[in-house]
């Protein structure tokens, strides 16, 4: 294998490293995300716990227009229950505030469920 050869094999290498990475990166995001506002304390992905599972949410929600926005909203500010008798907790209560930017991540991520 000459130089040339050499550079291009590791150039290569890095370059698919660090699009592994990027990936990983974006997949852990809402993971993360639901671990920071303790989401795993009332929902869980595929059935109901204390609230509707992702997957529920995401069935009823599915062809809703707006619900992107509408989830993004409760999500930031709470509000009052729409599947039972416990309202969606406010924002300091499960982990803090939530940016718009997590909100839609992570909305985006319950309604692909």
């Amino acid at each position: 294998m000459n130089a040339s050869s050499a550079h291009l094999a590791a150039a290569s290498a890095l370059l698919l490293s660090l699009t592994a990475s990027a990936a990983a990166l974006a997949q852990s995001e809402p993971a993360a995300l639901v671990d920071q506002h303790h989401c795993m304390f009332c929902h869980t992905r595929d059935a109901p716990f204390l609230a509707p599972s992702f997957q529920q949410i995401a069935q009823r929600y599915r062809n809703v227009p707006d619900a992107q926005l509408v989830l993004e909203q409760k999500l930031r500010v709470g509000g009052t229950a729409h599947w039972g008798d416990m309202a969606m907790p406010l924002p300091p209560d499960r982990g803090g505030p939530l940016t718009p930017e997590d909100a839609h991540t992570l909305i985006r991520w319950v309604l692909s469920q």
